[in-house]
């Protein structure tokens, strides 16, 4: 595996980058794309006033930065941390172990600007976060892996990374390239996107090394536990969400209607499997999806 870290001094956000700050020219233009938010384009929200969707817009865009700052460090970067302690089985060279500290840093990094961001745009339109606990996520992640791979925790947060950072998400491919949108926002969109180019790399191929060091039955419960893993790391945190609607005038069955048609299976299943085409064609190329009940488990949950 090649190394980027004589290149990350010069190229990395947190070396190289600014300060996101919400001057009043920064802050000019949408705080977030409504194409990129499911609930606004229900007929049961748009009936709401213009003033409850810039609140609704401004409070999916704090959850999208903070679940961010949790993601980053909570998850990431604790897998990361295997990484850097060894791996039983797996002989990683010391340039790997520095690169994947090299991504420690990065993800340090957009968890502070995402943080930064929110706390600025609260203070300048005096719209609050809903109340977020990134807890029932890792939650689900991590028993998600507990339920298929209950004698080996590490491999299963490992998995995880893999997942998350193979995935390809509209929101860091468009958001910097819209001009709607207020530039602090694409700032810390943009600076996230060219750092997760080189993290998606290494991923990809750690995964490759990690897969050939896996013995055959094991390799058999990777190959079923990564769609589940995808699904429990792609599905919103509604959570949020049904709060901001009921802070609107949302009444409470409107609000489970809208959850439902919004972030439900059939609304989600497309999204996980556009997000993840990267991932299923690396477990293709690596014969992740030949192994025994891999293709069907890839399927079932409509990842191919």
């Amino acid at each position: 595996m090649t190394t980027s870290v004589d290149t990350w001094y010069h190229k990395a956000m947190v070396r190289t980058g600014e300060r996101p700050v919400l001057t009043p020219e920064a802050r000019e233009g949408a705080l977030f794309p409504e194409r990129e938010i499911p609930h606004l384009r229900h007929p049961l929200v748009q009936r709401l006033p213009a003033s409850c969707r810039r609140e609704l817009v401004a409070r999916y865009l704090y959850q999208y930065l903070l679940y961010t700052t949790h993601l980053e460090v909570e998850v990431v970067n604790r897998a990361i941390e295997h990484i850097l302690r060894g791996l039983p089985g797996l002989t990683l060279p010391p340039e790997l172990r520095l690169e994947a500290l090299s991504i420690y840093c990065d993800e340090g990094y957009h968890s502070l600007a995402s943080l930064d961001v929110v706390q600025q745009f609260v203070k300048t339109t005096g719209i609050t976060p809903a109340p977020y606990d990134f807890a029932p996520t890792l939650r689900r992640l991590d028993g998600t892996g507990h339920q298929l791979l209950p004698e080996d925790p590490v491999l299963a947060q490992l998995l995880q990374v893999i997942v998350f950072e193979t995935v390809v998400t509209s929101i860091l491919n468009e958001v910097p390239k819209d001009p709607s949108v207020c530039a602090v926002v694409r700032q810390v969109v943009q600076e996230h996107a060219r750092d997760e180019g080189r993290h998606h790399a290494f991923f990809a191929a750690f995964f490759g090394q990690l897969w050939d060091s896996l013995l055959a039955e094991k390799r058999e419960r990777v190959a079923l536990c990564l769609p589940r893993l995808a699904h429990a790391c792609l599905r919103w945190d509604t959570t949020p969400i049904a709060w901001s609607l009921e802070v609107a005038g949302l009444p409470g069955d409107d609000i489970s209607q809208v959850l439902e048609d919004c972030y439900g299976d059939q609304a989600a299943i497309p999204v996980i499997r556009n997000a993840t085409r990267h991932l299923t064609r690396l477990c293709e190329s690596l014969g992740v999806l030949d192994v025994p009940g891999g293709r069907e488990a890839f399927t079932e949950l409509g990842l191919v």
